[in-house]
């Protein structure tokens, strides 16, 4: 298969269990909560989980994929630090020469038996204790659009609700929603493929914001640039719908624009649940499963953090690069759910650019709520740091920036109907330069031309008496 081992899910399970980073359970587990709460004992370590023994099912399940930047930098053979500035390079890359998908005759999600649609039979979990059901969180919808044909890449949620049907969340202001508008306006259904078990590529490409892929852009060319080759598609068996070649279960599916059914409660990324209501209803027409398969999930936490964290900072520093002076880098916060909170390192050039920084981030990536830059002495990575910026230098008289009823994210509760308030601080020392805001700081030195005794601490030692 052409590309490299991003490319095929398969060859990744080979490299983390290669590499020490695939921890296996062996036992039976039920799909049924007792997967996910084994999986959430483990979320945010150095390795992924994979469940060799899902009860009722043959296939196993693995998780964890994106849930340490430790991992996805092994796994991309880069330093973690660095990785947003990878990711970012990428879609540049893209951007600046895409690399289309090209269309094959075959590939390994049809070398395995016709099955007959069955969603029973895929071993879904139910993740949370009040989840409406099983769900379909890490696959990746291909659509195109109804009008132009251009494809478009995204990841919705979707419940299993019986043999042949989904219900799905889309969230507004995607494409998929454009896309389903355009095919009632045109009296048509929208068909689309959603495909579980592809690289990382991929998944980056359907997390990439609207800013950075515009909807008149193929933006599947973004796997590409990841997987070193041009991303592998075949056409549908039973609708006019594209196929990732080498994913390992691939459902083709049909959505009658007006169509709604209940979906929900989910447990999403901001640790709430996502409240029951009428979404669009998703017909199953046909079911791919490739030879020994492997499910993908995906906990709503760490990993969304992580996985969508990279691409709103890969798409925030690229334009705030291109807007403000004198910007180092930008961190999505795990304590913002990692689509809430940005974290902007300047180097100030000239008074009320950290300002500008925050009204760019803003603009750069809808979903955030709040921005906060630093000088480029603080560690952005670091709270403690962070913190100690806001509590030094942050002015509230003058540093405070609010933007009332402004389009957010409808899964943060705090945004109602996708309506609510917005705020940037400018933790940043004044400008010009003063040399009370200069941090102390202690000379280097090499400990190993000294002597020095440093005892074992006794968990045993002392006494109550």
């Amino acid at each position: 298969m052409a590309g490299n081992r991003l490319s095929d899910f398969a060859t990744i399970v080979e490299d983390l269990d290669a590499t020490g980073r695939l921890i296996r359970v062996r036992s039976e587990v039920d799909p049924h909560l007792e997967l996910a709460a084994i999986a959430a004992r483990f979320e945010g370590g150095p390795r992924a989980v994979l469940f060799e023994n899902v009860k009722g099912h043959d296939a196993p399940v693995l998780t964890g994929l994106y849930w340490s930047r430790e991992l996805l930098a092994a796994l991309m053979r880069r330093d973690e630090p660095a990785l947003p500035q990878y990711v970012s390079g990428c879609i540049k890359a893209w951007q600046a020469q895409p690399v289309p998908p090209v269309m094959v005759e075959h590939g390994p999600i049809y070398e395995g038996q016709s099955a007959k649609v069955d969603l029973r039979r895929i071993p879904a979990p139910v993740h949370a204790l009040q989840d409406g059901g099983p769900y379909f969180d890490a696959a990746v919808v291909i659509a195109r659009d109804p009008e132009t044909g251009v494809r478009n890449a995204s990841i919705q949620r979707f419940m299993v609700v019986d043999a042949q049907t989904l219900h799905v969340n889309i969230d507004a202001g995607r494409h998929l929603e454009l896309y389903l508008d355009k095919a009632r306006e045109r009296g048509e259904t929208l068909a689309f493929s959603l495909n579980c078990g592809v690289g990382p590529g991929l998944h980056f490409a359907a997390a990439t914001p609207a800013e950075a892929a515009p909807a008149d852009t193929d933006e599947l060319g973004i796997a590409s640039v990841f997987h070193e080759a041009p991303l592998e598609l075949v056409e549908g068996k039973t609708l006019p719908v594209h196929v990732v070649a080498n994913a390992m279960y691939a459902f083709e599916c049909e959505m009658v624009p007006g169509e709604l059914g209940e979906e929900g409660p989910f447990a999403e990324v901001t640790g709430y649940y996502a409240r029951r209501a009428p979404r669009p209803v998703v017909h199953v027409r046909a079911m791919h499963i490739r030879p020994d398969p492997v499910f993908q999930t995906i906990l709503s936490g760490v990993e969304v953090w992580n996985s969508v964290g990279l691409l709103g900072e890969a798409n925030v520093l690229g334009m705030l690069q291109r807007q403000v002076p004198g910007v180092c880098n930008v961190y999505f916060s795990h304590g913002g759910c990692g689509f809430y909170h940005a974290i902007v390192s300047i180097r100030q050039t000239r008074a009320g650019w950290s300002k500008q920084a925050i009204l760019a981030a803003f603009a750069a990536f809808p979903p955030l709520k709040m921005v906060t830059v630093v000088d480029d002495d603080v560690d952005i990575r670091d709270a403690k740091d962070v913190e100690w910026a806001m509590a030094t230098r942050f002015d509230p008289t003058h540093g405070i920036v609010r933007i009332d009823n402004v389009f957010g994210h409808g899964l943060n509760p705090s945004f109602p109907d996708y309506l609510g308030a917005k705020v940037g601080f400018d933790a940043c020392r004044p400008f010009p330069p003063t040399p009370e805001y200069d941090r102390a700081a202690y000379d280097g030195v090499d400990l190993a031309g000294h002597d020095i005794d440093i005892p074992t601490i006794r968990a045993d030692a002392g006494g109550t008496g």
